[in-house]
């Protein structure tokens, strides 16, 4: 699934973008609010991690212009302020989740593949199809039983597609969301991928 990182630390921004990749996430990076406002806008994201003290752009300037100009895209603030009242005024502006600096990284993994979930309008992780099994939580795959093993980014598209199911899905598409950047990705990769999970 595709997100938007927008953080200035370039320490937390690589720590994330590793872990985040490694569990099948097409990651964009911006360091800067104005930047971040402007790419959240342009483009279609599954989540957008958001910081809140921003070069630029105060993170909670970018959410209210974001959520004025009528982006539905899910929000998890990830910010360094601790107070109730900080929380509060970033969940009434319009984010979906909100969590505090430092941070367990399975907690921020498990809480956006929540919102991802919710994009999706499917509470349930598991969703079975004929003899296939596919846990969105855990990024297990079992057919008649069997447990197939798959690459975070076969696991990506696949979940992808069962999102969509019953929509045609188109390779741009698949491109846009599967892989982060834009023009640098050919549609051959995803026909490679696209193979594999066959």
């Amino acid at each position: 699934m595709k997100m938007l990182l927008v953080e200035d630390s370039t320490r937390l921004q690589n720590a994330l973008k590793r872990g985040l990749e490694r569990e099948g996430f097409a990651v964009d990076v911006r360091g800067d609010g104005l930047e971040g406002l402007e790419w959240a806008q342009a483009y279609d994201y599954d989540v957008i991690v958001l910081d809140l003290m921003l070069p630029g752009l105060p993170g909670l300037t970018l959410l209210e212009r974001l959520r004025a100009a009528g982006k539905q895209t899910h929000v998890l603030i990830l910010s360094a302020k601790d107070q109730v009242e900080d929380r509060i005024r970033g969940l009434e502006l319009g984010a979906d989740d909100y969590l505090v600096k430092p941070f367990d990284f399975n907690e921020l993994l498990a809480r956006v593949k929540a919102l991802v979930r919710r994009r999706y309008a499917a509470k349930n992780p598991v969703i079975e199809i004929g003899a296939v099994r596919v846990n969105t939580a855990l990024n297990q795959v079992w057919c008649q039983e069997r447990e197939v093993a798959l690459s975070p980014k076969e696991f990506s598209l696949l979940n992808f597609l069962l999102a969509r199911r019953g929509r045609v899905v188109s390779r741009d598409m698949l491109l846009d969301h599967l892989y982060e950047g834009y023009g640098e990705v050919t549609g051959n990769v995803i026909d490679v991928v696209v193979c594999k999970i066959r």
